[in-house]
């Protein structure tokens, strides 16, 4: 059977490194994906899919299966709102520094592709009296900086600011090791709308998809009553005019595949799935739930049956990492019951 990675998180998917920064007075913070070198400075294949009402994204249409390049070097989750998008200034910046990105012509800077989304956190109580200089460029430095392959989860970096429904949010993440050096991983920023949580409040809605009690092992004491659309936990519920834009779940995910800009296209609509498992509404006016997919790594061997259905089978595989991460980001955040208490590890 399938198992998470030796780390269950996206770094399981060889290559890849996550890097937080979080700036405590401000509330807020950043997190990086970097995509290492794929042998000849391209980057790794992307794509990108958009589903809420209210999203806030840079270079998303550089993902787009029609355009030229179709590849990314990083991947940007950050809080700040629309101040947040300087945060990929900052990565661009670093990873130019460090050779990585398209050098067109000989002698001139290389240029990394760094798509990214943002997470409204500006009303959480943090210090945003930040004149002419929001940190946001100075907190994507520091992410580059901290990159590693241990992934921090909870009441860091992009999901620092967090809220899921009416409990904290913040950051997970999950793996799955398909076999055949195929690895599946998911990272999310949780801040949605909707609720985690089934009537019971304290049930996961990601439940059946969980592995090893990695998110407390808790499961429904007897059948539920399901059918209310808007359940009491979501912040639709208790705000009948939210605020557009002022939530949203930003997640990426990985497959160690050589796959095509249109397969990760493919990849990141199926994996907007998982989001719709683990969150009640998903994908809300008030929403800007956007997921980005890269992939890097061997061909897909041909004994597993057609091209596309593999690519069916990553996709699957991604939607029920990021359900799992969602609930891992809740989790670690302390999702909101007595005791839990706040944490990032």
């Amino acid at each position: 059977m399938p198992a998470p990675g030796p780390r269950n998180a996206i770094t399981d998917v060889p290559g890849l490194s996550v890097g937080h920064a979080t700036d405590e007075r401000v509330r807020s913070g950043v997190t990086v994906l970097l995509c290492g070198p794929d042998g000849n400075g391209a980057g790794w294949a992307g794509g990108v899919d958009v589903r809420g009402g209210g999203p806030g994204t840079r270079e998303t249409e550089v993902l787009a299966p029609e355009n030229l390049v179709g590849r990314a070097h990083a991947i940007v989750l950050t809080g700040g709102s629309a101040f947040g998008l300087a945060a990929a200034d900052g990565v661009a910046a670093a990873l130019s520094q460090q050779g990585m990105g398209l050098v067109l012509r000989p002698g001139t800077p290389a240029v990394p592709l760094v798509p990214a989304a943002v997470l409204y956190d500006l009303a959480n109580g943090g210090d945003k009296d930040w004149g002419l200089e929001p940190p946001y460029r100075a907190l994507g430095l520091r992410a580059v900086a901290a990159a590693g392959h241990e992934v921090a989860q909870g009441l860091v970096g992009a999901g620092r600011g967090a809220m899921a429904g009416l409990v904290p949010g913040g950051i997970g993440t999950a793996s799955i090791d398909l076999g055949d050096g195929l690895v599946v991983g998911a990272l999310v920023a949780a801040n949605p709308l909707g609720s985690v949580f089934m009537p019971d409040g304290r049930t996961y809605w990601a439940w059946p998809f969980e592995i090893g009690g990695e998110f407390g092992g808790r499961v429904p004491a007897g059948p539920m009553d399901v059918t209310d659309p808007v359940p009491a936990l979501s912040r639709l519920a208790v705000h009948r005019q939210p605020t557009p834009g002022a939530n949203t779940t930003i997640a990426a995910v990985a497959a160690s595949a050589a796959l095509t800009t249109a397969e990760c296209k493919r990849v990141a609509m199926m994996a907007q799935d998982g989001i719709a498992r683990a969150a009640r509404p998903a994908h809300t006016p008030y929403d800007g739930d956007t997921v980005f997919a890269v992939a890097h790594g061997a061909a897909l061997p041909a004994e597993g049956g057609s091209r596309w259905a593999q690519v069916a089978r990553i996709g699957s595989a991604a939607a029920d990492c990021l359900a799992r991460a969602i609930a891992r980001a809740v989790f670690h955040a302390g999702d909101g019951r007595p005791g839990s208490g706040h944490h990032a590890t």
